[in-house]
This record gives structure tokens, C-alpha cells and sequence, in this order.
């Protein structure tokens, strides 16, 4: 059935690349062609299903190429094609039949028509072709993980079979036999002889410059991070961590220098020459695993963990290098198992002891019981950061246990690939855990160094982001390390690449870059007009500061709304498309979101019309302060306590508001005093009139005015009212006009009462202690502002 219906999908694509062809180029014709042809073999290979995985990786790499191809030729003549469909759509729509239309308009449109077919031709080809790389590629992906899957869960035969163990013993000895045979059979041929007689001054310098290398790098590291330390950084750890990448470096040049050497003089053999190629290889997991255990458990201030007892610290190191050994053999097992094609049996066996080695270091690696580190000075939330680590670091430990334990229960079962495909991923995901650890804490001390802020800037914002960076960037290499194919990986860039398509608007990361660059640089103009509008230009004009702020604010709203839409079409988003969406939408935020745009509304009208502005005093639902700042949501207002207070600004225009301080800072203050009965009144006006005309805030036009109110219950009640040119000072004022009243009515002997009340009670006697009083005792209680006291007194 599948063949029957490629075959017919074969003859309607023939078919169809006869009519395209027509209307194609000569290169464009030979080029689909060969795709043509290089599809219908991949189909074929598909059906079959017998080539092996290298076959198939080569032709998928084949049909990649011609599947980016296809893909960029999908945007061609965009601009002309969509030039051609604004033209036809201002000629109107064609008329119906028996209607006739001027024949010039005719022979355009006809001519038109023509060149958005032949336009057109090519895309729907490239289209077309890209959609058929698509499927192969992804049946091609299929295959190989299918194979992938029945490799890893196959069952071969029982390393703990003794029946195996000579067969494998005598394998290993014929193949280390033929390697050894074939190495001597190269050290004595003429050709290799002459080889070194010719070369032997270069073989001798790269051999001594290697091993000088390898054993004087780590020296030489240490020596030159104390030189660089005379340039600064004392301390931080910057130009340690500096030395320990070079001590990689340096024996990493003398391995390759070595190795060049040995390959150069060609005395082992074509089998010794594929692992010597190898040992660079080898000698970068032994360096990388040796750095990773010397930074990770290097007692740095900044280290998440510590050991329970001191002598842990060198075991781990060395438990660390221990498993670089076991990948390193595991490696070479792997190479020369695969040079001499040895029996599953033999692999099973071999690969075993590896395996149980390794999944025994991982184990002892959890029993040491490392903790996380909990200084005495943390504060609170540093403690909590150190315990969400500590949690993390308990979860891969356990994790690595466990796989640690599963991987040798497999292998010996006979599920030698899956036990490989479990415990080495883990002592590799480790290791690059560990990396990104390292990492984030060198940016860390870089930027302490930098900035002089130490050991605090590991807790920074910066520091966490670059380690969320290097954690996002580690994840292709973990997704490597647990089995992933890099062509799964390319795959899914691909795919990320081209976006996402919603509601007919394709949305990229390079549309969302170019959208997000475009925004930044208008916000960014922006605020310098703003900032070029509130500090030279507005300060000269004759406009109040609230206006001013109003200004200010008005193009800020602008230059965001411009510096969005020119985004928008700089990053050719076609936002006609989501016109439906977006009344829909409209619908729901309208009805969910009615308050906020309420609020929004409400704040546009008050920088509109200003009934409010910046710097005014003003009191709104029984809260009196100044207006701090006016945004598009709310208000804020500063009380005379020194409180924020957050006012929405639809209560601004829907309730009462009393400004104080609108259009102009003049007002009123009232200051009310009482005197004694008896006192004169004329004499008290006098007083009164002279204390408000002497103090300097008082305007002398128009004049303070001394109004009698009254009598009151225990007093002559007058009342000073004068206008202020600053009402903001209305209470500093009040308060140095008391102080002036008090010390005038003082010197003056005017007497200023205060309440006193009579209390008769009927039966003194049932007080306790009442036989002190008579027995028509009488209490008069004197009571003032300060205190309270009873006078007793004699009926």
C-alpha cells in the first residue's frame, strides 16, 4: 500500500514538474532535477530499509542542503509579487462574463496575471520541495532512532557466564598479539627506518617540547597567574582560576605534540596509529575530570559544599580522576573493540568490569556525604539560597546513586548498551554540572574584582543570570551526553529558527530580536527627549510645573506608542491578520479589565486637563498630601506623615478633590484663641491685629482681620484670620502665632481660661475612704489640657 502510493505520488509530481519546468530557468530546471532524483532514491532507501546508519546520516546531509535551499527560495520576489497583487487589486475585480471591460485595462491585467504566475511558479515549487525534504528527512529520523531504541534495549548474552570468559581472555590476547605484530613488523621495515632518518630532529623536538609540556605546565601555570596578579585582583580567585585553565593548555599542547611525534614516525601500524589518534582525546577527559575535582572541592569561600571529615576532600579528588581513568578505558574498550570486531560475548565481558568500577566510585562518591556549606555570617536569605542548593545537590547525589546501582544489575542481565548508556551519561553530566558551577563562580569573583564589591557579588542579580545563561547553553551538551544525535539538535534549532505561526502572523526569533531592538532604541530616544524636555527646554518656558509634567508624560506615552508600532512593522509582523483575535480579546479585557482602563482614561484626563498636578496640595477621601507623581493608573500622594498613599485616578475625577495650591500657592489660616470673662475686648483685637501684620507671611493686602465669634461656654472666642502668600507654611505659621499670643497675653496679664466643672455627690460616704471627708463633701475637679485633678472641699 505504501509503495502504491508513492508510486502515484511519484507520477503527479512528474507531472506537475513538467508543467513547473516550463516556467523555470535552465539552472533552475537541472537543480529540481537532481532533487527530483535524489528524492526518489531517498524514497526508495526509505522503503527498504536496509542501509546502514552511516549511509543514511550522508543522505540526510544531502537532502539538508537542498532543503535550506528550497527554504530561502520560498521568500523570493516577495516584494514584487505583493507590488503585483496591490496593482491587480487597483484595477477591480474582473468583470463576469457577457460584461465587457476597455481593452487596455484588459491587456494589463492579462499582462499582470502573467507576471505573478511566472513569479509565483517558483515559490510553490520551492514550497512544494521543501515540504518533501521535510518528510524524508523526518522518516530518515525515524529510522535511526528506531534503530537506537532496539540497540539499547537489546539483550545480549550474560557477562557473569563463566562460559564466556576464556573466549573473551583469548580475544583480547589475539587481538593485542595482532596490534603487537603489527608494530614490530613496521619498527623493522625500510620505509619507517628512512623515516626517522630523515625526520629525527623534528621527532626529537616534539617529543622533548611535549613531555616538557606535560610535566612543567602546571609550574609554569602558577608562575604566571602570580605574575598577573601584580595587575590587580589579589585574593579574588581570578588569576587562580585563570592558571588552572592553563595547566589544561599546556600538557594538552605536549599530548598533541607527542602524539604528532609518534604518528609522524609510523611504526605502529595502522591499528596503533587509529588509537594514538586517539590519546589527545583521552589525555583532554583525564585533564578536564583533574581540573573539575582540583576547582569544584578547592575550599573556595564562595563553594556550596564541605565535607564531614578533612581527609574527604583528597578522597573525592582522587575518586574524580578515577572516573576519568574508567572513561578513558571505556573508551579505548569501545575503539579497539570496534577495530577488531570482536564477538558480543566478548564485548559483554569486557565492557563489564568498566561498568561495575565506575557505578562503585559513583556510589562511594555518595557515601563520603558531602553537605551544603552554611557560614556563620549568612543572613536569612542567603541561608535559604544555601538550603535550596544544599536540596539540589542531595537530588543529583541520590539520582547518580540510583542510575549507579541500576546500570550493573543490567549489565549483567545482558543489557551491556543500556547499563553504557546510563552510568557514563551520569559521571558526564556531572562533570558538566560541575563546569557550569565553576563558571558562574569565576564570572562571580570577576565581577567582585571589577566592581570591588568581593565575595558579595556571587549573591548578585548578574552572577545568577549568567549562571542561568550557562545552564540554558549546557543543555545541547547534556542532551549529547544522554544520546541525543547531533542532527536531532540541528533539527530543533531549525525549527526554532523558522517560529511559530499564530493566527496567520509567523513569529521568529529573528523577528522577535529585530521587534525587541527596534523598541529598546525608540524607548531609549524616548527617555532622552524626555529627559532633554524636563531639564533644558520646559524650565525655560513660562508653562507651571505642572504642566511641565504633563508634557513630559504625554510624550513618554507617545514615543512608547510610536516606538511599538514601528517595531511592529520593522519586524514585518502583519497584524491584519490577528484583527479578529484581537476584538475578541478586546472583548474580555474589556469586561475583565474595566477598572484598569477606567484608571488609564481617568489618568489621561488629568494630564489633559490638570485639575491636579505635581506639587499640589490637595485632600481626596479625607487623606490631605502632597501629589508626588501622577501616572497613567494611579496617583501617588505624600501625607504630612510622610506616607505614600496610592490613589487610583479614577477617584481623582469621580469624587471630590479640594487643591489647595491650584493656580497659585496663596491661602487663608485661622487661628482661634479665647480669653477670660472680664477681659477687654478692644485691647484683645488690638493684640490680635499686631501679632498677625508682624509676622512676614502675612500679605498686608488684603489685611488680616480679627473677628470676635462669640461667647463661649468658659471663654471670649476671637478668631485671627489672615491670608498666607505660601499656604503651604499654614502651619508653621498657626504655630508661631500661638507662641507670639501666649507670650503677648502674658505680658499683657490677659488670662486665658480653661474649663473647670463642679461635681456634687450625694453619698461621699460609700467611697472607700470616705470618713477623710466630710460628710458633705464636695469635689472639684480642675481640668486642663495637661492634667486632671480633684480639689476636695469642705460643705
Amino acid at each position: 500500500m505504501t509503495a502504491m502510493v508513492r508510486i502515484l505520488c511519484a507520477v503527479v509530481l512528474a507531472i506537475w514538474g513538467g508543467i513547473c519546468a516550463a516556467q523555470m530557468t535552465q539552472a533552475e530546471r537541472q537543480y529540481y532535477d537532481s532533487w527530483l532524483s535524489l528524492a526518489n532514491r531517498a524514497e526508495t532507501v526509505i522503503d527498504r530499509a536496509v542501509a546502514s546508519n552511516a549511509s543514511l546520516d550522508k543522505l540526510r546531509r544531502e537532502i539538508v542542503k537542498y532543503r535550506e535551499t528550497f527554504g530561502s527560495a520560498q521568500h523570493r520576489n516577495a516584494t514584487r509579487i505583493k507590488t503585483l497583487e496591490s496593482q491587480l487589486e487597483a484595477l477591480g475585480p474582473k468583470p463576469e462574463e457577457g460584461a465587457t471591460e476597455p481593452e487596455d485595462i484588459a491587456q494589463l491585467r492579462e499582462s499582470l496575471n502573467q507576471q505573478l504566475s511566472d513569479l509565483r511558479v517558483p515559490r510553490v515549487v520551492a514550497e512544494e520541495s521543501y515540504n518533501r525534504a521535510n518528510g524524508l528527512i523526518g522518516e530518515i529520523d525515524r529510522i535511526l532512532r528506531e534503530r537506537q531504541t532496539s540497540q539499547l534495549l537489546a539483550r545480549g548474552p550474560s557477562p557473569l557466564n563463566p562460559v564466556y570468559w576464556p573466549d573473551a581472555v583469548g580475544d583480547m590476547r589475539t587481538a593485542l598479539v595482532g596490534i603487537l605484530g603489527e608494530t614490530r613488523a613496521t619498527w623493522t621495515s625500510t620505509v619507517a627506518v628512512r623515516q626517522v632518518g630523515n625526520d629525527w630532529p623534528v621527532l626529537i623536538l616534539l617529543m622533548v617540547g611535549g613531555l616538557i609540556l606535560i610535566v612543567m605546565g602546571s609550574r609554569w601555570s602558577e608562575r604566571l597567574a602570580a605574575y598577573l596578579r601584580r595587575f590587580g585582583g589579589e585574593g579574588t580567585g581570578v588569576w587562580s582560576f585563570v592558571a588552572s585553565l592553563i595547566s589544561i593548555i599546556l600538557p594538552m599542547i605536549g599530548i598533541l605534540l607527542s602524539c604528532s611525534a609518534l604518528t609522524r614516525i609510523g611504526f605502529l601500524g595502522e591499528r596503533g596509529t587509529n588509537l594514538i589518534e586517539t590519546v589527545p582525546w583521552w589525555g583532554a577527559i583525564y585533564l578536564v575530570f583533574r581540573w573539575l575535582g582540583d576547582q569544584v572541592y578547592s575550599g573556595h569561600p564562595s563553594s556550596t559544599v564541605e565535607f564531614r571529615k578533612p581527609h574527604h576532600r583528597t578522597e573525592t579528588r582522587l575518586l574524580i580522576r578515577t572516573l576519568a581513568v574508567l572513561l578513558i578505558v571505556h573508551d579505548a574498550i569501545r575503539l579497539f573493540l570496534q577495530i577488531e570486531n570482536v564477538s558480543p560475548a566478548t564485548n559483554a565481558v569486557v565492557a563489564f568490569l568498566p561498568i561495575l568500577l565506575t557505578a562503585l566510585v559513583l556510589i562511594r562518591l555518595y557515601r563520603i556525604g558531602m553537605q551544603p556549606r552554611m557560614p556563620e555570617t549568612d543572613t536569612s536569605e542567603d541561608a535559604a539560597q544555601r538550603v535550596n542548593i544544599g536540596g539540589l545537590i542531595l537530588i543529583i547525589r541520590r539520582g547518580t546513586v540510583a542510575l549507579a546501582v541500576i546500570s550493573p544489575i543490567l549489565a549483567a542481565f545482558g543489557y551491556v548498551n543500556a547499563a553504557e548508556a546510563i552510568v557514563y551519561p551520569a559521571v558526564l553530566t556531572l562533570a558538566v554540572i560541575s563546569a557550569i558551577l565553576i563558571l558562574q563562580r569565576f564570572f562571580g569573583d570577576l565581577i567582585g574584582w571589577l566592581s570591588g564589591r568581593g565575595q558579595a557579588a556571587q549573591e548578585s542579580l548578574t552572577t545568577a543570570l549568567i549562571g542561568f545563561g550557562l545552564t540554558i547553553a549546557a543543555l545541547p551538551v547534556l542532551a549529547l551526553v544522554w544520546g541525543a544525535r547531533l542532527t536531532d539538535l540541528t533539527e530543533l534549532w531549525d525549527r526554532f529558527l523558522a517560529g511559530f505561526n499564530v493566527g496567520g502572523v509567523q513569529v521568529s526569533p529573528t523577528s522577535f530580536l529585530t521587534f525587541t531592538l527596534i523598541f529598546a532604541i525608540g524607548y531609549t530616544v524616548t527617555r532622552l527627549l524626555q529627559g532633554g524636555l524636563r531639564g533644558s527646554l520646559l524650565p525655560k518656558t513660562r508653562i507651571d510645573p505642572g504642566g511641565q509634567n504633563a508634557i513630559v508624560a504625554g510624550v513618554g506615552y507617545v514615543g512608547v506608542f510610536l516606538a511599538a508600532v514601528i517595531a511592529i512593522t520593522g519586524a514585518g509582523i502583519d497584524l491584519s491578520s490577528l484583527a479578529i483575535v484581537a476584538g475578541a480579546l478586546s472583548v474580555g479585557i474589556g469586561f475583565g479589565l474595566q477598572t484598569i482602563v477606567s484608571n488609564f482614561v481617568s489618568g489621561i484626563i488629568l494630564l489633559v486637563e490638570r485639575p491636579i498636578s505635581k506639587g499640589d496640595w490637595i485632600e481626596v477621601g479625607g487623606l490631605m498630601g502632597y501629589v508626588r507623581d501622577i501616572s497613567v493608573r494611579s496617583t501617588r500622594i505624600e501625607t504630612f506623615d510622610r506616607t505614600d498613599v496610592i490613589v487610583p485616578n479614577s477617584d481623582l475625577i469621580s469624587g471630590t478633590v479640594t487643591n489647595y495650591t491650584r493656580g497659585n500657592t496663596i491661602g487663608r489660616v485661622v487661628v482661634p484663641v479665647g480669653v477670660a470673662y472680664g477681659t477687654d475686648t478692644r485691647k484683645v483685637e488690638t493684640l490680635l491685629r499686631e501679632i498677625a501684620n508682624a509676622h512676614p507671611m502675612v500679605l498686608a493686602n488684603p489685611a488680616p482681620s480679627i473677628v470676635f465669634q462669640g461667647f463661649g461656654a468658659d471663654s471670649l472666642d476671637f478668631e485671627i484670620r489672615a491670608i498666607l502668600r505660601d499656604v503651604n507654611w499654614v502651619l508653621s505659621v498657626k504655630s508661631d502665632m500661638n507662641h507670639e499670643i501666649a507670650r503677648r497675653f502674658a505680658d499683657e496679664g490677659i488670662e486665658i481660661p480653661f474649663a473647670q466643672r463642679d461635681l456634687w455627690l450625694r453619698n461621699p460616704e460609700a467611697l472607700p475612704g470616705a470618713k477623710t471627708f466630710a460628710p458633705s463633701a464636695r469635689h472639684n475637679f480642675a481640668k486642663d489640657e495637661a492634667n486632671t485633678h480633684i480639689e476636695p472641699e469642705n460643705g
